[in-house]
């Protein structure tokens, strides 16, 4: 239970100013659970899912419960959009989206694809604009006035908490020490040959 809970707080950090320490945690746990299921537990096939879904659990979990959050209890504001574009990082050779809003007090901000601009908003388009109240978190963007979150990520993000727990569960419970291993790997091999020279 302590991995993907990890993972999950990694994601949501990850959202964070200090986002480098999030991801720090999403990979020690992404790490941490096929470790435990495959090498201590001896669970090769729970390793391998609990790896996959912990890194996916990752990648889910923090834009969701960010989104939720800040949908939920964010302060409102009415924005319009003045442009769209996109930028091409040099160093990774890949493209972006950004937004540049400008709200009711005259202050323009670009928006990036972390905060819901993935060029689904048309210049003099008005927006909805959610303020985190604490104003740690950066501001997410909505098409529309509905505090409703994405019940799609919000659905995906139980599930492979879910999933993770119940593998690394059942392959904490099913372990199998390193004799037992040996026993089964004389049983199917035979006896160790001494090698000719």
């Amino acid at each position: 239970m302590a991995i993907p809970l990890a993972a999950v707080v990694g994601a949501v950090l990850a959202q964070f100013p200090w986002q480098w320490f999030g991801i720090v945690i999403v990979v020690v746990a992404g790490f941490t659970a096929p470790i435990v299921a495959g090498a201590v537990w001896n669970r090769a096939g729970a390793a391998t899912l609990a790896a996959v879904t912990t890194f996916a659990l990752g990648l889910f979990a923090g834009p969701a419960l960010v989104e939720a959050y800040v949908k939920q209890y964010g302060e409102k504001a009415d924005v319009l959009v003045v442009d769209t574009a996109k930028y091409r990082n040099a160093g990774r050779n890949a493209e972006r989206d950004v937004c540049r809003v400008l709200d009711t007090s005259g202050k323009v901000q670009d928006l990036t694809e972390q905060q819901n601009c993935h060029g689904q908003f048309e210049p003099g388009q008005h927006i909805v604009l959610y303020k985190d109240p604490l104003g740690i978190l950066k501001p997410w963007a909505d098409a529309a006035d509905d505090r409703g979150f994405d019940a799609v990520s919000l659905g995906a993000t139980g599930g492979l908490f879910t999933v993770t727990a119940a593998t690394l569960f059942y392959a904490g419970t099913r372990r199998r020490s390193g004799r037992e291993m040996d026993a089964r790997k004389l049983r199917k091999y035979g006896p160790p040959r001494r090698s000719e020279p």
